[in-house]
């Protein structure tokens, strides 16, 4: 693994530093926010949110061959190293039961909880492994712009989108009644209550703007609707209904899986997951600088592939 970025999975294409004057020639709008880091290094300002999305948009397209990437405005901008490592975590689990080879193609259908308006998790599952992807979401217009990515990269018929129409369930009504997925995965509202969400935002931002005290501070951190930031409960609670829910279809998917930002949660996670009657059940570590993170997976039958 790279020096600069020690904790990132091997098959992370995100190692080493960034290549700008690359980067610039695939994205030539990228060189309008590159910036000299403290250290003289080029680098952008990740306080502003129209850098990091340009940023992404050079990235997908160098990196991964994803030609065209855009959100609409307000919407969650994720930081795509993070994201490819689940999805080279949740590859390495399926490895494991497996015999230590990786499922690679359309076979291994995956579904994205909560695909958002960035559609990240298919865009780069299907560059890294050509998965297939069913994205499910509550939110019609960031259904809308995901659809567009697909076709916009060619993707059509490789993920397919769904709207949940009930904002109480998560799988209850976007899995079909003879459907089978090998996976699935979510990225869960981290936050309680919007004034959580807020708070947390504020203090992004204001580690992330020390560079120049003097710039006031947006409202959200990277963008984000309600329903990506917050939840009653938390994650604690979007997670724990999730695997409520996923007792219904444990015939119909060999992995259930979802991002756990807060550690302590693992515990009372874990004590649901034997109560539901999870047969297996596996925690990945992820890390990307002194940020550590993890995903939670349980199967209810035979693991393998």
């Amino acid at each position: 693994m790279s020096p600069d970025k020690p904790n990132l999975h091997p098959r992370n294409r995100h190692q080493g530093r960034y290549d700008f004057p690359a980067l610039i020639r695939q994205c030539p709008e990228l060189g309008e926010f590159v910036i000299s880091n403290p250290y003289g290094k080029p680098s952008i300002d990740f306080a502003n949110p129209a850098a990091v999305k340009v940023f992404n948009r050079a990235l997908l397209k160098a990196l991964y061959g994803i030609a065209w990437w855009d959100i609409p405005p307000g919407y969650l901008c994720p930081p795509v190293p993070g994201r490819a490592d689940y999805l080279h975590g949740l590859a390495d689990l399926l490895a494991r039961h497996n015999g230590g080879k990786i499922p690679r193609g359309a076979q291994v259908r995956v579904l994205d909880v909560g695909v958002g308006a960035n559609c990240i998790y298919p865009l780069l599952g299907h560059a890294d492994y050509r998965w297939a992807f069913v994205g499910s979401d509550i939110d019609s217009v960031a259904l809308a712009s995901a659809r567009t990515l697909a076709q916009a990269n060619g993707l059509a018929k490789t993920i397919e989108l769904r709207q949940q129409g009930n904002p109480r369930h998560i799988l209850n009504g976007v899995i079909g009644a003879t459907e089978h997925f090998t996976l699935t995965l979510c990225n869960p509202p981290f936050h309680a209550s919007a004034g959580e969400a807020s708070r947390g935002s504020e203090r992004k931002w204001r580690n992330l703007g020390k560079l120049d005290p003097a710039r006031p501070l947006p409202a959200l951190n990277f963008g984000g609707q309600s329903n990506e930031l917050w939840c009653e409960g938390g994650e604690l609670a979007f997670i724990s209904q999730l695997i409520d829910e996923s007792v219904g279809f444990a015939k119909h998917v060999q992995w259930f899986s979802s991002l756990v930002s807060k550690a302590a949660n693992l515990p009372p996670l874990k004590a649901r997951l034997q109560r539901a009657g999870a047969r297996h059940v596996e925690v990945g570590e992820m890390g990307q600088g002194q940020k550590r993170s993890r995903f939670l997976a349980w199967s209810f039958g035979p693991a393998g592939i």
